[in-house]
């Protein structure tokens, strides 16, 4: 039987040591989320940011402007509607984020090859069952 509460623990543990894994230009993680937020959804309103972030609009507004000066977001009009922005990453923004996940991805993998042939079997097996459930997590209200 499935010990959700473990699960959530050990899940826990491992984004304590996974949002770590990059060496690449350190950031809080409210900043990372929302660099990583526009690049996997694109430009967004901040009304719609403030829907993935765990953020007060004050908070975010000043966070956005923290991050447009620090040249890694840009707002934009909103074709649709004139009186809106639209936030998405820079170039630069695009770059950080990448190189992130390269870092990531490199010293992911010196773990995962310290696993045993089995270990990185039931692992393999989890990625379907991640993504599912990230899948749940975003259609959920």
């Amino acid at each position: 039987m499935l010990d959700v509460d473990r699960l959530t623990t050990v899940i826990e543990d491992f984004n304590t040591i996974f949002i770590r894994l990059p060496s690449v230009r350190r950031l809080n993680f409210s900043a990372l989320s929302v660099l990583h937020t526009l690049n996997r959804r694109g430009p967004l309103r901040l009304t719609d940011l403030l829907a993935t972030e765990q953020l007060k609009q004050p908070a975010l507004t000043s966070l956005v402007g923290k991050l447009e000066q620090d040249g890694l977001v840009q707002r934009r009009p909103d074709p649709a509607d004139g009186r809106a922005s639209l936030l998405s990453l820079t170039h630069t923004g695009q770059e950080l984020v990448r190189s992130r996940h390269t870092n990531r991805v490199a010293k992911l993998t010196a773990l995962v090859e310290q696993l045993s042939p089995d270990e990185r079997a039931v692992l393999a097996g989890s990625i379907d069952v991640l993504h599912r459930l990230t899948a749940l997590a975003e259609d959920t209200p």
